[in-house]
C-alpha cells in the first residue's frame, strides 16, 4: 500500500516530467472539443468559412501535385502526357487556392474578422496571402519556359531597384526552384496550420449586430 510520502513523491516526479507539461499545457490551450467539435454555431455556416476549406482543400492538391513534379523535373512536365497533366493540375490547384483565399480574405476583411480577440488571426491570413504570393511568382520563374524567361528578365530590374536583387536572384533557375519547392511552401503549410489551430481555439467570429453591437 503506498503511502502519502511516497504519493508525494511521484506527483513531484510526474510535475517535473516536461512531456507531461507539455501534454497539459496543450489540453489548457486547445482541448480536444475545441480541435474536433462536434457542434458548430449556426454562422460558421456562412459561405465566408466554406471559402476558407475550400482554399485549404486546393492548397492539399497544390502540395500532392507539387511534390509529383518535384520528383521528375521540367524535362518530364514539358514532354510526358502525364507530366503535362500534373503540371496542369497543379497550375488550376493553384488558381482555385488563390481565388478562394481572396474570397475567404475579403469576406472577413468585411465582417471586421479582427473582432474579440482575434486580431493575430486575421494577420496571420494576411501573411499567408503575402507568402502565397511569392510563391507563386518563384513558381512561374520555375517553369522554364518562354514564359519564365520574360517574367524573370522583367522583373530582375524592379528586384534590383528595390534592392534584393543580391541575394534574390530571379535569373537563378536553382534558386528560384529551390524556394518554390522547399521553403516557401513548407512556409506556407506552418502559418495555414497555425491559423487553423487559432480559430480553433479562439472560434469564429460572431457576426456584427446591425443595430451596433455583436450577437450573442
Amino acid at each position: 500500500m503506498a503511502t502519502p510520502s511516497s504519493l508525494e513523491e511521484a506527483a513531484s516526479v510526474e510535475s517535473k516530467s516536461w512531456t507531461l507539461r507539455l501534454r497539459q499545457a496543450f489540453d489548457r490551450t486547445l482541448p480536444m472539443d475545441h480541435l474536433l467539435p462536434d457542434r458548430q454555431p449556426y454562422y460558421v455556416g456562412s459561405w465566408v468559412y466554406v471559402f476558407g476549406v475550400v482554399t485549404i482543400a486546393a492548397l492539399v492538391w497544390v502540395v500532392v501535385s507539387g511534390i509529383v513534379l518535384s520528383f521528375f523535373g521540367p524535362q518530364w512536365w514539358h514532354d510526358s502526357r502525364v507530366g503535362r497533366f500534373f503540371n496542369s493540375l497543379h497550375f488550376w490547384s493553384v488558381q482555385l487556392f488563390f481565388i478562394f483565399m481572396v474570397l475567404h480574405l475579403w469576406g472577413q476583411y468585411f465582417m471586421a474578422g479582427w473582432r474579440s480577440g482575434r486580431a493575430a488571426t486575421w494577420m496571420i491570413g494576411v501573411v499567408i496571402f503575402a507568402v502565397s504570393v511569392l510563391t507563386a511568382f518563384t513558381g512561374y520563374l520555375s517553369q522554364q519556359n518562354f514564359d519564365a524567361q520574360f517574367i524573370a528578365i522583367n522583373a530582375k530590374d524592379a528586384m534590383n531597384a528595390g534592392g534584393i536583387g543580391a541575394f534574390f536572384n530571379v535569373l537563378n533557375f536553382g534558386q528560384m526552384y529551390g524556394l518554390h519547392i522547399m521553403l516557401l511552401p513548407i512556409g506556407v503549410t506552418i502559418l495555414v496550420v497555425l491559423h487553423i489551430v487559432m480559430v480553433r481555439t479562439r472560434g469564429v467570429v460572431k457576426p456584427i449586430d446591425p443595430e451596433g453591437g455583436e450577437r450573442p
